[in-house]
């Protein structure tokens, strides 16, 4: 496993200090839309002065018609990202105009797609695809694999069945890891990392319970013991 820290908090300084706090460790850094919309480009180069090993996952959830997709992958890729993400939902086309694109560049990051988002509860998602997440999860994944990205998103829970009707370097990065079995916040469908290692989980994502405990260095440190 590869730990991945979300950097959800408030500011762009309270996001950099919370990076030089954990800067010797070469893990992965999760930006997401409030840091990349607010902080653009420039936020992503502080982040690799502080450590030119951190690797960059940006998660932007790209969905749009598939000419207007590739398009914006293109620009991702030149701002030196590791990581990012598209939506499976926007479907197969899409995804091939996606990694078609992208499969003409020298060096591209990983690509995933999010299958169901770990906010969802059973009956929230069915209302809106009409499937549980298990099967919907599934089915994105194998239209992702089939379509050439790299891996998925998704809970912990789905993670080990979806290498299974893919294979099992396919990649699963699951968000709502609570490592010691913190407080669920506002996501529905979250795992302890002893969860993610049995469910074979690539990348976990960890956030609030580092950012929000009082020594993020030390919670961290603990964390990676457990990889």
């Amino acid at each position: 496993m590869q730990l991945c820290i979300a950097l959800d908090l408030p500011s762009a300084k309270e996001n950099l200090h919370l990076a030089e706090l954990l800067a010797k460790h070469n893990i992965w850094i999760k930006v997401g839309f409030r840091s990349y919309i607010r902080d653009g480009k420039e936020f992503l180069q502080n982040l690799k002065n502080i450590n030119p090993e951190f690797k960059i996952f940006l998660d932007l959830k790209l969905y749009d018609i598939p000419n207007t997709m590739a398009d914006a992958a293109e620009e991702i890729t030149a701002l030196g990202v590791d990581m990012f993400n598209i939506h499976a939902s926007a479907g197969e086309k899409a995804m091939q105009t996606v990694m078609d694109r992208l499969s003409k560049l020298e060096n591209r990051p990983l690509v995933l797609a999010v299958t169901a988002l770990t906010s969802f509860n059973e009956q929230g998602f069915q209302s809106i695809y009409e499937k549980s997440i298990g099967q919907k999860a599934e089915q994105f994944a194998k239209m992702s694999f089939e379509s050439g990205l790299d891996g998925v998103v998704c809970s912990a829970f789905e993670s080990r069945a979806i290498k299974e009707v893919t294979n099992s370097t396919f990649l699963t990065l699951c968000p709502g890891i609570r490592p010691f079995g913190e407080d669920s916040g506002d996501q529905q469908r979250v795992g302890t990392l002893e969860l993610a290692k049995k469910e074979l989980v690539d990348f976990p994502v960890i956030g609030r319970p580092i950012y929000q405990d009082k020594n993020p260095k030390e919670k961290l440190e603990d964390i990676l013991k457990l990889l």
